[in-house]
């Protein structure tokens, strides 16, 4: 029978510098067990409710109950932080293949992006090989998004969404070739028609300004957010690849929620079936083998 061991308990006398490479995985897994196989309600809710928030601005807006400058503000919101519920469905958090609870799972995923008009089964690919090439100038999607300093990423995120431009839109599609998963374009390029034909639409109606206020803004400075907290920060500079080395843990000015939860991101990558919600913790009850395994972590 294995007994649960509270962190404190399984590091109380050790001296990790005398333990091997093997020893010290031991106990990182034995913590991060304690954390995996929660069901992340959290964001579950999240992913709803804030689909939910977005769609509802629009008969507001259109109806006049509700001023378009206040509802750019809120939709801002809404796209920024939509894909980190799908981030927890991509991982299967929730429930695994065959588990009872897989259909939410899937369902979370694939309707918590619709604000950022990003299709859940091609940033599932995507995101898996980051995990794998972490900081890898040839196989890492978003090695794009390094920059030197912080004014830099977000003047990067914003120049590899331009027209004709090679980032972010480019190494998705070619990591999805790359890995024989060509079928997941066919989503983004749906995504994509569908986002723009709307805008049109909507444009064409008399409606332009909701339709730039609403959607395509909030959804360029969202892009620019998830690029920065989830991508630049966490990795940043980049320059090192390797389980202990492409990650980093980091202080942001807004604190660990204004961060996205990425303050800690370290945790994600080391244990990406570790729910956002229990990162914070679980970093800090690893945090001693961490330093002893040569990771950069910072006093958060």
């Amino acid at each position: 029978m294995n007994i649960a061991h509270k962190p404190d308990e399984l590091l109380s006398g050790v001296e990790l510098s005398t333990l091997s490479d093997k020893e010290l995985m031991k106990l990182e897994r034995q913590i991060a067990e304690q954390h995996i196989g929660k069901t992340p309600w959290l964001a579950i809710v999240w992913g709803f409710s804030n689909l939910a928030v977005w769609l509802s601005l629009w008969p507001l807006v259109f109806f006049g109950v509700m001023p378009l400058w206040l509802g750019f503000l809120i939709a801002t919101v809404n796209v920024s932080i939509c894909y980190l519920p799908s981030h927890e469905a991509q991982h299967d958090i929730i429930a695994k293949p065959g588990e009872p609870l897989r259909w939410l799972n899937e369902m979370l995923g694939h309707l918590s992006t619709i604000p950022l008009a990003f299709p859940y089964r091609y940033l599932k690919v995507t995101h898996m090989e980051h995990h794998k090439n972490a900081n890898h100038p040839d196989l890492d999607p978003d090695y794009g998004t390094h920059a030197s300093n912080p004014l830099a990423a977000i003047w990067q995120s914003i120049k590899i969404r331009q027209p004709r431009m090679e980032g972010f839109t480019d190494s998705y599609a070619k990591t999805a070739q790359r890995v024989g998963r060509a079928d997941v374009i066919g989503d983004a390029v749906i995504y994509t028609l569908a986002f723009y034909s709307i805008l049109i639409g909507l444009a064409w109606s008399g409606h332009a300004l909701e339709a730039a206020l609403l959607w395509w803004l909030p959804r360029h400075i969202g892009l620019t957010y998830i690029q920065y907290y989830l991508s630049w920060a966490p990795h940043h500079p980049g320059t090192e690849t390797g389980r202990y080395k492409d990650t980093r843990s980091f202080k942001s000015l807004f604190g660990n929620i204004g961060s996205a939860g990425m303050q800690y991101h370290i945790v994600h990558h080391l244990h990406p079936r570790i729910p956002l919600y229990r990162t914070p913790r679980a970093y800090w009850e690893m945090k001693p083998i961490l330093e002893a395994r040569g990771c950069e972590v910072h006093e958060l």
